[in-house]
């Protein structure tokens, strides 16, 4: 039987596995996804987990809950030798073996986009998985309790201060979410005002959000600004050393919180595979999802997702290519699945075309904004559309009714504010009061004591 590999399963790699399962025949070929972590995270809504609007586990998808007819493997793929038509997977902890295929999709996705900037990689965080929107949420409610019990000064400003770096989508909704998850827990702590509470974010660029026109731009800021969070456009970090961020327009701001959201990358897994790249390290692919070294085709091998360059060819990428995006990759996925059927029945794949439907953005609860060419929405209509929109698009109906009853129950009791920061080392309970054996006595004190 023909075996189709599917390297990555977010997105892309989620949507044609999913799409694969409903167009097979049966026995027509079988279907295998490998992906370090069981689940599929629909990113979107991590802002939304990180402000504790929705329950973390219901912003993931558990691939072999939903693609019941696909092998899946949790382990990483280490190495692909096309030639021979072998993927090198490696589980955790455990050793390496091979599987064969006939066809190999590529869709293992972007990564955090980082630049050499002193001190950010050893204290910025990032918000491209479900763990890292987990951690940031505990840790804005626990420096919340602390510092309600401190007095004013360095040290509680420090606790009580958030930064974002990147003014892109993710930034954005990040930094809005996360003041309005601050902003609601305040009831809940008399000792602090809003005036207490420190909001940052820091754009290198002259403008934020450039998927919405400049007047939805401007009255983003503006919103915010009202807030009590502040933007600082044309300005970069520089330093972020132990938590002192310095940036180049001589500010000093001091935090236990930096968030990076300042762009993304291809997943460089791909080097050294012999794998075609481009310059920014993305598989180089035909408007097929075919992948293409120069002008010849890799039969059997196909791409899709953020870590593909694909051509764009509504006109609306960037340089001429598919803009990274969930769009894109759920529809690339789902165009990738058709064309693979078509291949294994010997007809004729299709071109992946699709046009920017629009942005639509939540900036916390009631606020939010909309953008479809020269219509611009925002305040509450926008955030109600993006709510319906995200809560739609998450794949599975069961993952839909989490979502909306989450939200339902929200209207009614408001957001938990509980941390389980402790959860990420669980151990130290059990460590601190375990009863461990004597220290063994030395050749010495034997002798003594004779």
């Amino acid at each position: 039987m023909t075996r189709i590999v599917i390297v990555g399963g977010g997105y892309a790699g989620f949507y044609t596995a999913f799409k694969l399962e409903k167009l097979l025949r049966r026995n027509e070929a079988e279907v295998v996804v490998i992906d370090p972590l069981p689940y599929m995270t629909y990113q979107p809504f991590l802002p939304e987990v990180a402000a504790g609007s929705i329950e973390a586990r219901h912003a993931i998808v558990p691939l072999r809950r939903h693609l019941p007819k696909t092998r899946v493997i949790t382990a990483r793929v280490t190495g692909v030798n096309h030639q021979a038509k072998l993927v090198t997977i490696t589980p955790e902890n455990q050793p390496s073996f091979e599987l064969s295929y006939d066809h190999i999709v590529i869709t293992a996705g972007a990564v955090s986009k980082t630049f050499p900037i002193p001190g950010v990689a050893d204290v910025a965080i990032g918000m491209k998985t479900i763990e890292e929107a987990i951690s940031v949420r505990d840790r804005v409610i626990d420096n919340m309790h602390v510092a309600a019990d401190m007095p004013p000064g360095q040290a509680r400003d420090r606790l009580l201060t958030i930064v974002v770096v990147g003014g892109g989508f993710a930034g954005i909704e990040a930094f809005a979410e996360l003041r309005s998850l601050v902003s609601a827990m305040l009831k809940e702590f008399p000792s602090l005002t809003i005036d207490d509470t420190h909001f940052h974010l820091i754009e290198a660029m002259d403008r934020i959000m450039p998927e919405v026109s400049l007047k939805s731009s401007l009255w983003v800021i503006k919103n915010l600004e009202q807030r009590q969070a502040h933007i600082h456009l044309n300005t970069q970090l520089t330093s972020a050393v132990g938590g002192r961020l310095e940036l180049s327009n001589g500010m000093v701001i001091e935090t236990d919180i930096v968030i990076w959201t300042a762009g993304v990358k291809a997943h460089s897994m791909l080097g050294g595979t012999g794998i075609p790249l481009d310059d920014r390290e993305r598989i180089c692919a035909m408007a097929d999802l075919r992948v293409v070294d120069g002008d010849s085709i890799l039969e059997g091998m196909w791409t899709a997702g953020d870590v593909a360059r694909v051509p764009d060819l509504s006109g609306g990428g960037v340089g001429g290519y598919c803009v990274p995006n969930a769009q894109h990759a759920v529809r690339q996925g789902k165009i990738l699945a058709k064309n693979l059927v078509a291949e294994l029945r010997g007809e004729k794949p299709n071109n992946y075309v699709h046009k920017n439907l629009g942005a639509v953005a939540g900036l916390g609860i009631g606020y939010g904004v909309f953008q479809s060419g020269s219509l611009g929405i925002v305040g509450f209509p926008a955030w109600v559309m993006h709510r319906f929109y995200h809560g739609m698009a998450i794949p599975t109906v069961e993952r839909k009714a989490r979502v909306f009853t989450n939200w339902l129950l929200h209207l009614v009791w408001g957001r938990d504010f509980t941390s389980v920061r402790k959860v990420q080392t669980p151990r130290e309970f059990f460590e601190e009061f375990a009863t461990r054996p004597a220290p063994a006595r030395t050749t010495k004190a034997k002798a003594t004591s004779r």
